[in-house]
């Protein structure tokens, strides 16, 4: 019994060690920038509004040197009207924070799971990113065309414009006729990197073999 017991426990820490040890190295997000456009069904440059939001942390998994995926974690509350101001962008930027929209108090982060960078040839993005996004607590599987180099552990990862469907997310005035006013397509475009690299050293991802 005894040996039996020793047995399952040398097993259990082999486990707990090979768990720890899923990632060879892991290359932090030092610089980061998220844009977000938002517009009325009858688009003028006075019904769409722009703003940010912050990243709260990054980082990239590598096996040796492949780049296997991506954790990115969202502070909505650091959400903000950037196209307005004053008394405007304060109202516009509650508004957005509120339950009308994104309950940041209930949902204080968002979540981006990157999965896969398939690469692309002769586009004008060199890739197309597919990962897992959770947003208000529904995660979507989404994808969108970009620009990502690595180099050894340095990634650089710039989105194109790209849209997302905001009633997928539960993102919308709960009970009133405003939402119909509100066009369902948000546009977001980011750009991460774990350091900043010069032009001439960019190298773009390469398929896995």
């Amino acid at each position: 019994m005894k040996r039996l017991l020793l047995f399952a426990m040398v097993c259990a820490s082999i486990s707990f060690v090979s768990a720890q040890k899923k990632f060879d190295k892991v290359s932090k997000v030092t610089s980061s920038e998220i844009r977000w456009w938002g517009y009325k069904v009858v688009k003028t440059e006075a019904s769409s509004h722009s703003g940010t939001v912050k990243l709260k942390s990054g980082k990239f998994n590598f096996d040796h040197t492949v780049l296997v995926d991506g954790e990115f974690i969202i502070d909505m509350r650091s959400m903000m009207a950037g196209d307005v101001s004053d008394e405007d962008q304060i109202k516009l930027t509650d508004d957005l924070k509120s339950s009308n929209f994104f309950e940041v108090k209930k949902f204080p982060i968002a979540k981006f799971h990157l999965t896969k960078i398939i690469p692309l040839a002769n586009s004008e993005y060199n890739s197309t990113v597919y990962g897992d996004l959770t947003l208000k607590g529904v995660r979507k599987t989404i994808s969108f065309p970009a620009n990502v180099y690595v180099t050894q552990f340095t990634t650089v990862i710039e989105s194109a414009k790209f849209s997302l469907n905001r009633r997928d997310f539960k993102v919308f005035y709960q009970s009133s006729l405003k939402d119909y006013f509100i066009k369902n397509e948000m546009d977001i475009q980011f750009k991460v990197s774990t350091e900043k690299l010069d032009n001439d050293n960019r190298i773009p991802v390469k398929k896995k073999k």
